[in-house]
């Protein structure tokens, strides 16, 4: 699903209009009347009080349409015109009239006016800014919204929480209100998926107004929510005639003393996502372990008994994942530098590996073209330099991929895969998976995808998604606090099976 900036939002408003041969007004009465149904659906005529706060602009336009809709078919209905300008949006004004034609009298709020009495049970309707907001309101505005998160009343926001930008973060003075779900006009918004402003919009749902289609679908977007309609057309399916050699030969380098968990780890869950054959380079203290724990996997040891010194092999690996677990003695960084310089293969970086190209750029020319880096928070900060804000991070993220050629992935909650100009953001994905080892099954599973044949950025975009649903499969069963890394694994093969239902679901 596409996510849209502000000018494309407005773009397709404009084209809707126009192909459609519609007037703004009702395009308005058509989201207003998207709005009404989700609430209507889910009161079913309840008698509690629904108190609707409207700007005057357009959001405040949708806001009285919800509310004569909601008038017409028998709710309790307070509606407030919260008078923070005196430039009144022509729509609203169209149905402030409509609204007052039935005999309707909304309350004028200004600075001078008292707050409304609002019991735990009503329901609030948030209808103040909308998308259009782009500077703090008036400090009284900012009182009333203050007032308004400490009732304890359901609130519903329109289009996005009142208060909160499209493309800026909040600041000290900023005030947001506290939706208890938002209704995202078409289309999800990119503040719904960062961790500095998406804290305000945890419960969303989109609302379809009907918006041009062919905008809708040739319009390239910068960023883009994935879900499972999205990866299905990357699944590439088994044939009958193959044998393990057909789905590559996964290499998974890493490890060190106390640290073997880690390649144990990547390379269960490189095997689990599909790779033919897996080998794991580790030094020699992690044979014992690793052969124990999955005799499945091949073994090549360092010479050194605690640490990577030097990396050597005689396979020719699909695909290459290193740095779970590696540590960053001075053997071990000389071993890694000198193993870029000379590999071919398509490679997965982590960890300790990321840390060492945070204190060697120079290493960074020496990869091979879409190389995935799968840093967390810190491990970001060190390779592309502190961010001012969530939004100057993806900026510093896209210009730092343009400049390496490579993938990233900045995992956290919606894990965004960034790749030169454009974001991937993950639907998948719970706070269970907040657990040591997580990051290293990931690593393992994009390894594995790519040790198929995915190419690079399908591979990162389509490990990230299953890495995420197999937590949240596992998370069923286990709970938040008690998922562990190696669940998520074990998990992996019911995320292919969900999966699968739906590419059957459309083959039949």
């Amino acid at each position: 699903m596409k996510i849209f900036s502000t000018k494309q939002i407005y773009e397709a408003d404009k084209v809707t209009i126009e192909n459609q041969q519609i007037k703004s007004a009702e395009l308005m009465e058509r989201a207003g009347l998207q709005v009404f149904d989700w609430l209507d659906g889910r009161l079913k005529g309840s008698q509690k009080k629904i108190h609707i706060f409207c700007g005057v602009g357009n959001n405040g336009g949708d806001g009285l349409v919800v509310a004569r809709h909601l008038q017409e078919h028998g709710y309790v209905v307070l509606i407030y015109v919260v008078q923070y300008s005196e430039k009144y949006s022509k729509d609203f004004l169209i149905n402030l009239d409509r609204i007052k034609s039935r005999n309707i009298a909304p309350i004028i709020l200004d600075a001078n006016a008292d707050y409304p009495n609002i019991e735990n049970e009503d329901i609030i309707v948030d209808a103040l800014f909308g998308i259009g907001l782009n500077r703090d309101p008036a400090e009284w505005v900012k009182k009333l919204i203050t007032y308004l998160n400490r009732t304890k009343a359901f609130i519903v926001s329109i289009d996005m929480p009142s208060g909160l930008f499209m493309d800026q973060v909040p600041t000290a003075t900023t005030v947001i209100v506290e939706s208890n779900v938002v209704l995202s006009f078409q289309n999800p918004k990119l503040s719904f998926f960062l961790p500095q402003t998406g804290i305000y919009a945890e419960q969303w749902e989109v609302l379809d107004i009907g918006l041009d289609t062919e905008y809708l679908t040739v319009t390239e977007t910068d960023y883009e929510l994935i879900g499972k309609n999205e990866v299905i057309p990357f699944y590439v399916p088994r044939k009958l005639f193959s044998h393990k050699g057909t789905y590559g030969h996964a290499l998974i380098i890493g490890g060190s003393f106390g640290k073997i968990g880690a390649v144990i780890l990547a390379a269960e869950a490189c095997l689990r996502s599909g790779s033919g054959l897996v080998t794991a380079f580790l030094p020699s203290c992690g044979v014992i372990p690793m052969q124990t724990v999955l005799p499945e996997i091949m073994v090549i040891s360092d010479k050194n008994h605690n640490t990577i010194s030097g990396i050597s092999f005689d396979i020719l690996p699909s695909a290459i994942g290193i740095g779970v677990g590696m540590g960053k003695e001075k053997l071990t960084q000389k071993a890694f530098a000198a193993f870029l310089k000379v590999n071919k293969a398509p490679l997965v970086i982590d960890a300790d590996g990321l840390n060492i190209l945070s204190e060697h750029p120079d290493l960074l020319k020496t990869l091979p073209a879409r190389t995935v880096l799968t840093p967390h928070p810190k491990e970001l900060d060190r390779l592309i330099g502190r961010w001012t804000d969530d939004f100057d991070k993806l900026e510093k993220a896209k210009a730092f991929s343009l400049q390496y050629n490579c993938i990233l992935i900045i995992k956290g909650a919606y894990s965004m895969t960034i790749f030169e100009n454009k974001g991937y953001v993950n639907s998948t994905g719970n706070p269970g998976m907040a657990t040591a080892g997580s990051g290293d099954v990931l690593t393992g599973v994009i390894t594995g995808l790519m040790a198929q044949g995915y190419e690079p950025l399908k591979a990162a975009i389509f490990g990230v998604y299953l890495h995420g649903r197999a937590g949240d499969i596992a998370v069923r069963e286990f709970g938040y606090q008690a998922l562990t890394a190696r669940r998520i694994s074990d998990f992996l093969g019911n995320a292919y099976l969900d999966l699968f239902q739906d590419i059957e679901a459309v083959s039949d």
